[in-house]
């Protein structure tokens, strides 16, 4: 196989919760721009339009479905009753939260992060078991992609921060760790099947209007990387599509942390 070859998603099927996103758009190009049929998991179908639109006109292909993952009964319908081909990829990225600390945080808001980072995530990928089990048939393997952060592995320098509102909270990171943990377990247990689960951990990606409107945040961050900037959307495509394509072959169980070395200090 081609070192091209390799890398090429051509003739496979993709789905990604959370499309729309910042991180979720990049990766959504890229698995489309390797050749995948994309399927574009948004909330409301608007939040998709313009994705759609930007893959096909760069010649990709993709569709967008509109389904609120934390319902797991639509979730289960859409598999079994409009899903009836190979799924070859799945990346679970989906994610709407607020900011916090301990201190003001509540219950419920660790709660609703862990349904929609962590439960969410486990009713999909077994909703959509049989579907990856096809792909396996046709293909040889399956690769679920589960989005951690590195604040699932590392805490916030809180310090960075001008407020509880603001600061990065601690319901997100333990739903972060949940779901790299659940890889880890899901990647020993379907491993033998040939479904590969491994999960990516972005470092600091602050979007496109946060480097705009707060640049002193964004330098903030910046500092505490060994590389000393922040990440660019575009740079979390490639090791997506290296864990999505052929290339990761027998990569199963690991957490890759996209981060410029935060985590390394």
């Amino acid at each position: 196989m081609s070192g091209l070859e390799l890398f090429s998603l051509k003739g496979k099927c993709a789905l990604i919760t959370g499309a729309s996103g910042y991180l979720g758009s990049a990766m959504s190009m890229a698995l489309a721009g390797a050749g995948a049929h994309v399927i574009l998991n948004v909330r409301q179908f608007s939040r998709g339009e313009t994705l759609l639109k930007s893959i096909e006109a760069c010649g990709g292909s993709a569709e967008i479905l509109e389904l609120d993952v934390c319902d797991e009964r639509a979730v289960q319908d859409y598999f079994s009753h409009k899903f009836p081909g190979a799924l070859h990829i799945l990346i679970n990225n989906a994610y709407n939260g607020k900011g916090g600390t301990i201190e003001s945080s509540e219950a419920q808001d660790y709660l609703a992060a862990y349904q929609i980072s962590m439960a969410a995530s486990h009713n999909i990928f077994r909703a959509a078991l049989q579907a990856l089990r096809r792909a396996v048939q046709e293909s040889g393997n399956a690769s679920v992609i589960n989005v951690g952060s590195m604040y699932g592995l590392v805490s916030p320098d809180i310090r960075i921060y001008d407020s509880p509102v603001s600061t990065n909270p601690p319901f997100y990171g333990a739903a972060k760790a949940a779901l790299i943990q659940w890889s880890r377990y899901a990647a020993c247990e379907f491993g033998r099947e040939g479904i590969r689960v491994n999960s990516v951990s972005p470092g600091p990606f602050p979007s496109t209007s946060v480097q705009n409107q707060s640049p002193d945040f964004v330098s903030a961050l910046a500092s505490r990387v060994p590389m000393g900037r922040v990440g660019q959307a575009c740079e979390i495509a490639g090791p997506i599509l290296f864990l999505a394509s052929p290339a990761s072959a027998f990569v199963n169980g690991i957490n890759l942390p996209v981060d410029g070395g935060w985590t390394a200090w």
